[in-house]
């Protein structure tokens, strides 16, 4: 079925690509899914309309046709979440050609995303957080190691860090600074304040660590001394939230939502959580309200004396 789709807009999809990539930093993985997503639709279209060539699709494109495309998508069994994506992709594509073809896009534009209910962050509350730290200390057998997994989880919890961001460290990071500077996902920079715990307990693992931390090596190391891989970190955590009858969302990840979650009821504020979170919208650092709403929502059916 790819070859329905003519040279010209096969050129277009590869040029609007290209300046995601370069001009908006988008991930490889987001280019290649935005890929899939586009041409897929584009497919659809030629194939529904016999094989139109050009960019004839794009300028013509109904809004029945819309939804004929999001409703073959959710027949083949695509999610409403990838459904979602697949329609934001194609936005995207379809204002890109109008800027410069001067198409008139409304049609695509008003296609409306199918509803899905967003996953909200399951954060762990202060006393989990802080008992997590410690019962990771107890899972490796060699000192050094334990020390390099509080020092890993400390990071992610104490600095907001994803896993492959904690990860990327080198040993020209430690002693850790007041603050790190940390490129996320889609090439984002953001400065993120060090706290003295997590410089504490990088600084020990450090003072530890058998094998040589040079500046452009990773800091946090695996048993043989190659980087530490996301995996033992993902161990460690299962098999400490095991001991400590936790959840099974209690993963690296959780540690960063409880770091933001932390931050939010302690009165910080949204856009500066964003900020220090490294997301590129307000809308996901949002989710983040809903929790704490939450919280907010069951101390107060506890306590009220109306209940």
């Amino acid at each position: 079925m790819a070859g329905v789709i003519s040279p010209a807009l096969r050129d277009a999809v590869a040029r609007w690509l290209e300046g995601l990539a370069a001009l908006d930093g988008a991930a490889p993985a987001t280019v290649e899914a935005y890929r899939a997503d586009v041409l897929g639709w584009l497919e659809f279209l030629q194939t529904h309309r016999g094989g139109a060539s050009g960019l004839g699709p794009v300028a013509d494109t109904t809004l029945p046709e819309m939804r004929a495309w999001m409703a073959h998508e959710r027949g083949r069994g695509l999610q409403a979440r990838s459904l979602a994506r697949a329609l934001s992709a194609v936005k995207g594509f379809a204002r890109w050609i109008a800027e410069r073809e001067g198409h008139d896009v409304t049609a695509i534009l008003s296609a409306r995303a199918p509803k899905f209910q967003r996953k909200l962050p399951r954060p762990l509350d202060e006393d989990a957080a802080r008992a997590m730290i410690d019962t990771v200390e107890m899972q490796a057998p060699q000192g050094w190691a334990a020390a390099r997994d509080v020092a890993v989880v400390t990071v992610l919890y104490g600095c907001g860090l994803r896993i492959s961001e904690a990860l990327s460290l080198r040993g020209r990071d430690n002693p850790l600074p007041d603050t790190l500077r940390i490129r996320g996902k889609g090439g984002r920079e953001r400065v993120v304040p060090v706290l003295p715990a997590a410089r504490d307990a990088v600084a020990a693992y450090a003072k530890l660590c058998p094998h040589e931390l040079t500046p452009g090596a990773p800091l946090f190391r695996g048993v043989r001394g190659g980087a530490l891989s996301p995996r033992l970190v993902q161990r460690v955590m299962e098999n400490a939230r095991m001991q400590l009858g936790l959840p099974a969302t209690v993963t690296p990840h959780a540690m960063r939502h409880s770091f933001a979650t932390h931050l939010l009821g302690a009165g910080g504020d949204l856009r500066a959580i964003q900020e220090l979170l490294g997301h590129a919208s307000l809308s996901t650092t949002q989710g983040y309200t809903a929790v704490d709403t939450a919280r907010l929502m069951e101390v107060y059916h506890s306590a009220h004396p109306r209940r």
